[in-house]
């Protein structure tokens, strides 16, 4: 007996009302169907069907077998979509959303090599420091640096760690001096990204210890790359997601300030809506970002 095939006989003449109205949409005949289900009764040693003239029962066994039925069939029918999907090659149009800065100093490092990967596939890429809210303007995959994601139906998914570090320009230090204990720093100006809710306010710690900062603020943006201008600049001390200031800290244009201290971490993130099938498009593009940060990039 196939049993599979018997169980999706049973769904549907049971989601259907009838061996009638069951044996017309499965395009076969009703003595077929009514004893594919008679055989599977005999197998499983239960009647699962109350028969007479006019309607169909399910018995107390047919009810508990109909509801661990239907959750076999639906995750055979996921299964078999899931292994179908990842045949296909990707296709159609990625939406992206990405912080600006982010966008700006880290997509051209990966993301010709994933278009090349993927020549069927059109990327829409949308920069903002805005939240963004991607059920409503359908973006497939946000990345997000962030140290708190609030609770929501999206999914998150952890890609690498990001380091928040001070920094200034050689040139300020030179003029100014180099604070070398958290209650110097208060003495030079913070310069601050609007966005956050407390712009001139820095928690740093070391071991056991920590100190709360209040600096002086020279100069507030709203964009971190203008901030980046301004600290390269040396208009004063800055904290930074650490690939924002990657290649500047390498060339020499910026140099870490209290070094043996610490700012709290945030993380990269790629969020993105929770959907049971994920579409090829979605599933290459989080492979590859998995893939690509996997290896630390900012140290």
């Amino acid at each position: 007996m196939d049993q599979f095939s018997a169980m999706q006989t049973f769904r549907r003449v049971v989601d259907l009302g009838s061996f009638s109205a069951a044996a017309e949409q499965a395009g076969m005949s009703h003595t077929v169907l009514s004893r594919q289900v008679r055989n599977l009764e005999r197998h499983l040693g239960s009647q699962l069907l109350n028969r007479t003239t006019r309607r169909l029962q399910m018995t107390e066994a047919g009810v508990l077998f109909y509801r661990h039925c239907v959750q076999i069939l639906e995750q055979m029918q996921a299964m078999s979509l899931e292994l179908s999907e990842h045949q296909q090659q990707p296709t159609g149009t990625l939406r992206l959303s990405v912080a600006s800065a982010f966008g700006e100093l880290e997509l051209g490092r990966w993301l010709p090599d994933f278009v090349e990967r993927h020549e069927k596939l059109q990327i829409e890429l949308n920069c903002t420091d805005r939240f963004v809210d991607l059920l409503e303007e359908e973006v497939d995959v946000c990345l997000r640096v962030t140290d708190h994601l609030p609770d929501s139906s999206l999914v998150a998914r952890r890609l690498a760690a990001s380091e928040v570090i001070l920094v200034a320009a050689p040139s300020y230090l030179e003029r100014h001096g180099t604070p070398d204990t958290p209650d110097r720093l208060a003495e030079h100006p913070l310069l601050g990204y609007t966005r956050l809710q407390h712009p001139q306010r820095l928690r740093l710690t070391r071991a056991a210890a920590w100190q709360d900062m209040r600096m002086p603020q020279r100069l507030s943006a709203n964009s971190p790359m203008a901030l980046r201008a301004a600290a390269i600049g040396g208009v004063g001390i800055a904290s930074f997601d650490r690939f924002i200031v990657h290649d500047a800290l390498q060339d020499g244009r910026l140099v870490r300030v209290l070094a043996d201290w610490q700012l709290p971490a945030r993380s990269l993130y790629a969020v993105y809506p929770q959907n049971r099938y994920l579409p090829p498009k979605v599933r290459a593009f989080l492979d590859y970002v998995q893939t690509y940060y996997a290896t630390p990039r900012w140290e």
